[in-house]
């Protein structure tokens, strides 16, 4: 089946588990045209390097009974990449860095969730790129608080996690660029069906 095709078919059940009644999940797709994610990286130990993906998409659901139930998946299309400049675009680009010609997406999949406020978690789950998979964690903020998410109205996420790019087989220019790679997702969510 293709990714694609996964992909509605996990929106459909989505939808089919918000609109049961009884079931208390709370589901929503991500606004591929309000998600932004980014990724920042030392250089020269004094400066940063940004990529930027302009396209992503997702879905996210929570239990309004349990606290640490959640889905949360993530894809992000590394084949738009943005970068500052000509030359750092084709770099990242390039089989040193992303390899987009090979791998085309980076994965977020989530495992679980552990809240720490009203309205902001710890999601625990994997990230996968080029081919490997690595676990990871995301802070996650949401514009509402969790009592008050009916799956009704849009929600507004932040989330940041760090990585370790020679996990992913990313050990080019070890002098020049950083180990630690920040990655910010800033996405609108709204409801499934809506």
């Amino acid at each position: 089946m293709r990714i694609g095709n996964l992909a509605m078919v996990a929106v459909a059940a989505l939808a089919s588990m918000a609109s049961a009644s009884g079931t208390g999940a709370i589901g929503y797709t991500i606004d591929p045209a309000h998600a932004r994610v980014q990724a920042k990286v030392g250089f020269f130990g004094l400066a940063s390097k940004t990529a930027r993906f302009p396209h992503s998409e997702g879905h996210v659901a929570l239990s309004d009974r349990d606290a640490k139930a959640v889905t949360l998946d993530v894809r992000i299309d590394t084949q738009t990449l943005e970068a500052g400049d000509a030359l750092t675009r084709s770099r990242l680009r390039g089989p040193d860095f992303f390899d987009v010609d090979h791998y085309p997406r980076v994965t977020f999949h989530a495992a679980g969730m552990t809240r720490t406020g009203p309205h902001s978690a710890t999601v625990t789950g994997t990230i996968s790129a080029r081919g490997v998979t690595r676990p990871a964690a995301l802070a996650v903020d949401f514009s509402r608080d969790f009592a008050a998410m009916s799956g009704r109205e849009p929600v507004h996420i932040t989330a940041t996690t760090r990585i370790d790019r020679r996990d992913f087989g990313m050990t080019a220019y070890p002098l020049i660029v950083g180990r630690q790679v920040t990655i910010a997702i800033d996405a609108d969510l709204v409801p499934v069906g809506g």
